[in-house]
């Protein structure tokens, strides 16, 4: 899930759930993310934006290895592989109190870094033909376009 692209208020929902009648509107239990992704992963990309607030609840989701819906009283155990991502410098972040220190260390546990494509042009030649094969539009034979008009 994209953290940077989910409205921060909107975001503790998404990710824990909620009960039913646990706010104006909650008129079904809602499962959470984490919960969703039992017995899985979640990734959470644009970490780096995600509010102050919600950072200590998601280290304390990461340290228990459990978590609690919006309005529960339940806590519910996860067995779940965390993967997050980001574009900016969290250390740098954290430098500036604007990310936990505590979260980043317990994240950045096996830190992968990709630079820019910009830095690496060696590899666009790999990545034309995937591309294309991807994204380019299928021409069609002439056979099956008159067969269409049938």
């Amino acid at each position: 899930m994209n953290c940077g692209a989910i409205p921060a208020t909107l975001l503790e929902d998404e990710f824990f759930g909620h009960e039913k009648g646990a706010f104006t509107g909650a008129q079904y239990l809602r499962l959470g993310r984490f919960e969703e992704a039992n017995r899985g992963t979640v990734f959470m990309d644009e970490i780096g934006n995600m509010p102050h607030d919600l950072q200590g609840k998601l280290l304390r989701v990461l340290q228990e290895r459990e978590c609690q819906r919006i309005g529960g009283s339940q806590m519910i155990r996860l067995d779940v592989r965390f993967i997050a991502a980001t574009n900016v410098n969290v250390q740098e972040k954290v430098s500036q109190g604007d990310f936990r220190e505590d979260l980043f260390y317990r994240l950045n546990v096996f830190p992968i870094s990709l630079p820019p494509l910009r830095d690496r042009k060696e590899d666009i030649l790999l990545l034309v033909p995937h591309l294309l094969e991807r994204f380019a539009p299928r021409k069609e034979s002439s056979q099956s376009r008159s067969a269409r008009k049938l």
